[in-house]
């Protein structure tokens, strides 16, 4: 939705006083595309950037407003944020929500006037960086008013391309600044090296070699312009000079045609122009050939760019259409828009990419992608994206994966990758699900065969993560690898998932092999206390034991034992029966929601926040608990759990999501609840069945369509009364995938208080691998 941000608030006032009420429009509601805020998330804790970008695009091209010191900081993870008075620039690479910073790849600065500063400054003491005004954004789209040199500034992405405008003022000369020192974090010595120059035909190009989050980060660029260059000045702010520079006609450094080193900044110069200039910009992460032919890919102006990237947005987001109140429509479809935006697309036009070892691969035969934050994204955004997106499309993803395990000098698939490069963040190899789900899902264009031994070569990789003593002593000891009690219960998951799809290639031996495994969960569950705990290699839990303490390399991954002890997604009947069954279970699950945290302090904890009580909605190992209740036979309380967290944790402003979005996580999980299902367990072929947030939504799955619809819903209508699958009552608490790709009609019936009858059997439960609900 294009809207000035002082428009905004007043808008969403009116919008937010009839949250609660059915939609009543007799008028066609506004399209998908136009129903995005991409400001959602670009304060608080969100992590979003309001910039352009395509769907699953290579380039993020968005505003960067950190000053100095804050750059290191965790709230700048995206390079901006909306209450910022400043912009620095703008930039072609942003990660989307993540928890941790990099990227702000080759910063581009409109400057007016005789004098060009060649450095930022602060927001005090401005350099080329400037006062902000009248943000407007939709997705693909992206414009600012640069107060200080009076340019208004428009931005638009392709697939491999971004597409500056700028306005200058007709009386006073028009010039660009290029910074290749820029970078969201600081690294210590990030840049290695950098380049640029100036070709025959006016393209620049250059290239810069990164210390960052994955290192090192090799990327290239090639820049053409709507106006020819009147002059150009290439500096070096380096100390100790090392480069090279060579020289045009004529003498000083104003003529210099290229230039190297390690804190290179550019002054363009263009005169004075009556029309605004375009800047077409295209990335590769091959060679500076590639990023000129990527630039070629995609010929058109603007406006041309503009119109098709938004067409592009318009049919993925198209892939859901849903008729809700004016807020909950804004807060889905932006979060929709924010699961379209990664894994982002890695190879070039031409089909080649550089992978971890740093070599040039391909044409492989499918397009390369990364920026896969797996820890987070296989929960929801890539089962999400098995329903939304064609196979050809998830086909690329899981192909990028394991084309990432062939050329990783380790031989496992990525744990979080982006720009082709592995970062060992975050625990478990969560690749695994992520293609086993899209295997037994049936998705076309997988050699699952060859994704298998991918797999089991992760699985079985002794060095990684404490995995020896797992695969000898059936849990990872705390007392030889950190985080212990997290990556056994996680590496149980994974392995399950190896087990299912091996069951399913009719591979006997791996499937019982990691059948075993999936149990090994059990060995680190301590009955008597209730609570999961790490153990030490001689069999003990350690102690101290606290289970609201949160310490970075502690017993757990970025949580604690109340979030950690529901972590068995794929057994939760198995974990009721050993809490003493589903009453108890149901007081566990109560326990946790209904803490009392007054007395506890987080401040130290970056990602712990969106907290009830000791469930934690801003960050992942939470996101499926408030479901489990259904495991347990009492789904209203599933229902009572889920308004709960919906009205609290996002709302249709900057600072209305509660988390790091995490490469569309946060988001995933706010659309399939809305729809009123939700993949607790990816490989099961599942969805727990909670409640839905709209009144009706048509998905678009593969040639099909599956049509949820909410009669009577509203705030006093919360509860589910009965709910029918193709006109048939559905008595259980879940649906299928297969039943979803067939296309059809589910339909829910609210209600104002809760039914206790329905879906509460055994039988009537969603998959657990023993106990109850076991099928």
């Amino acid at each position: 939705m294009i809207l000035t941000r002082l428009a905004r608030p007043l808008l969403l006032a009116s919008l937010l006083a009839g949250s609660a009420l059915p939609a009543q429009t007799h008028t066609p509601a506004p399209s998908p595309v136009d129903a995005v805020d991409p400001f959602i998330g670009t304060s608080g804790e969100g992590h979003t950037f309001p910039g352009a970008v395509a769907p699953f695009g290579m380039v993020q091209l968005s505003p960067d407003t950190h000053v100095g010191p804050a750059r290191q900081t965790y709230n700048w993870a995206a390079g901006y944020r909306h209450e910022d008075p400043t912009i620095l620039g703008f930039s072609h690479t942003h990660f989307s929500g993540a928890g941790h910073s990099d990227l702000g790849d080759f910063l581009v600065m409109p400057v007016s006037g005789d004098t060009v500063p060649l450095e930022a400054g602060t927001a005090d003491t401005p350099g080329y960086r400037s006062r902000k005004a009248d943000e407007v954004a939709s997705p693909g789209y992206y414009a600012v008013t640069l107060t200080d040199p009076g340019v208004r500034a428009e931005m638009t992405a392709g697939t491999r391309i971004g597409v500056h405008r700028y306005a200058f003022r007709a009386d006073k000369a028009a010039h660009l600044v290029l910074d290749l020192r820029s970078v969201i974090y600081d690294y210590p010595g990030k840049i290695l090296w950098s380049s640029i120059r100036i070709r025959p035909d006016g393209t620049i190009t250059g290239s810069r070699e990164i210390r960052g989050w994955a290192t090192p980060r090799r990327l290239f660029f090639a820049i053409r312009f709507s106006a020819p260059l009147t002059g150009h000045q290439f500096v070096t702010t380096e100390k100790d000079v090392l480069y090279k520079g060579f020289k045009g006609p004529g003498r000083g450094p104003e003529t210099l045609v290229s230039l190297s080193g390690r804190a290179i900044v550019a002054q363009l110069d263009f005169s004075r122009i009556a029309k605004p200039l375009e800047v077409k910009v295209a990335l590769s992460g091959v060679d500076e050939d590639g990023a000129i032919a990527n630039l070629s890919s995609e010929p058109g102006d603007f406006d041309a760019i503009r119109a098709k990237t938004r067409a592009a947005w318009a049919d993925a987001l198209g892939a859901v259409q849903i008729a809700a109140p004016a807020p909950m429509r804004i807060n889905i479809y932006t979060a929709l828009y924010h699961s379209l935006m990664a894994p982002s697309i890695w190879g070039d036009a031409d089909g080649r990419w550089r992978g971890p070892d740093d070599q040039v691969h391909g044409p492989s035969g499918f397009t390369m992608h990364s920026t896969f934050s797996l820890w987070d994204t296989f929960r929801a955004e890539h089962p999400l994206l098995t329903l939304i997106q064609p196979d050809a499309k998830n086909a690329d993803f899981v192909n990028s994966l394991i084309a990432g395990q062939k050329t990783n000098p380790f031989g496992i698939l990525p744990v979080w990758q982006f720009a082709g490069k592995e970062t060992w963040t975050m625990i478990g190899y969560h690749a695994v699900p992520v293609i086993a789900d899209a295997c037994l899902k049936g998705i076309k264009g997988i050699d699952c065969a060859a994704a298998l031994k991918a797999m089991v070569a992760s699985a079985d990789y002794a060095p990684y993560g404490g995995l020896s003593d797992y695969m000898k002593l059936g849990y990872v000891p705390i007392d030889r690898e950190p985080e212990a009690a997290s990556k056994t219960v996680e590496y149980a998951y994974d392995d399950w998932t190896i087990a299912r799809l091996a069951r399913q290639l009719g591979d006997a031996a791996t499937a019982q092999r990691f059948e075993k495994r999936a149990a090994n969960w059990r060995n680190s569950f301590d009955a008597k206390t209730g609570f999961l705990r790490a153990r030490k290699a001689d069999g003990t839990f350690r102690t101290p034991f606290d289970p609201t303490a949160i310490n970075y390399g502690s017993d757990y991954t970025e949580g604690n034992a109340w979030q950690y002890s529901w972590f068995m997604p794929h057994d939760q009947g198995g974990l009721f029966r050993l809490l003493g069954g589903d009453a108890k279970a149901v007081a566990k699950l109560d326990a946790m929601f209904d803490y009392d945290n007054s007395k506890i302090d987080y401040s130290h904890a970056e990602d712990i926040s969106g907290l009830i009580g000791q469930y934690i909605h801003g960050n992942e190992p939470s996101h499926h608990v408030a479901y489990l209740y259904s495991y347990a036979g009492q789904p209203w309380r599933t229902q009572e759990r889920l308004k709960q967290i919906v009205e609290s944790q996002y709302k249709p402003t900057p600072n209305g999501l509660a988390g790091n979005d995490d490469l569309g996580q946060m988001s995933a999980w706010l659309v399939f609840t809305a729809l009123g299902f939700y993949p607790v367990a990816p490989g099961s072929g599942e969805y727990a069945i909670g409640r839905p947030f709209v009144e009706r939504a048509e998905m678009r799955v593969g040639d099909k369509r599956f049509i949820m619809v909410a009669d009577g819903l509203s705030d006093a209508n919360r509860y589910v009364g009965t709910v029918t699958l193709n006109g048939q009552p559905l008595d259980r608490s879940v649906i299928t995938d297969a039943e979803i790709r067939a296309g059809g009609e589910l339909r829910f019936t609210m209600q104002p208080t809760p039914n206790k009858i329905w879906a509460t059997g055994v039988k009537a439960r969603p998959y657990s691998m023993t106990g109850y609900g076991k099928r």
